[in-house]
């Protein structure tokens, strides 16, 4: 089972990380390269436990929808979130986010299972774990932007 982590130190606050990780409207912000939009669930605001959406966006030129639950929360330093359907076969995303003198250090940890079997791990060795790894850079990186920018 492939594991991505990824850490980005952030110059703002530990609640504006936090807020910012699990809102919505942001989400969408930063996966504009997937066109990700949320089209079930929650659809807008934050993301509270116990929720659900459904994203759809476009990987590896096909466009597909994917459900995830809120299954834990600590404001404001966890959450985690899991698949309940879409393309994998399973995930669990923990985003951690602890106090660092004025900012803060955002933590993914994303563990993924993919579908169908030996092909999928093939899929993982051949290219999905740094396409997934990418993404969830990326997405840090357009998070630090946001929180480094506001007010």
């Amino acid at each position: 089972m492939p594991i991505i982590m990824n850490t980005i130190y952030i110059e703002a606050p530990v609640e504006r990380c936090f807020d910012l990780a699990r809102s919505v409207d942001i989400h969408m912000q930063t996966t504009t390269a997937t066109q990700e939009k949320a089209v079930q669930g929650k659809i807008s605001g934050y993301l509270e436990n116990g929720d659900e959406v459904t994203w759809e966006a476009v990987h590896f030129g096909i466009r597909q929808q994917l459900t995830a639950k809120i299954i834990h929360m600590e404001k404001p330093h966890i959450f985690v979130d899991v698949m309940v359907s879409g393309a994998f076969h399973s995930f669990t995303h923990t985003h951690k986010f602890i106090k660092l003198g004025g900012g803060t250090v955002m933590k993914d940890h994303f563990e993924y299972r993919s579908p169908l079997g030996i092909l999928g791990n093939l899929a993982d060795f051949l290219f999905l774990k740094r396409y997934m790894t990418r993404f969830l850079i990326v997405r840090a990186e357009e998070l630090k932007r946001i929180a480094e920018s506001e007010s």
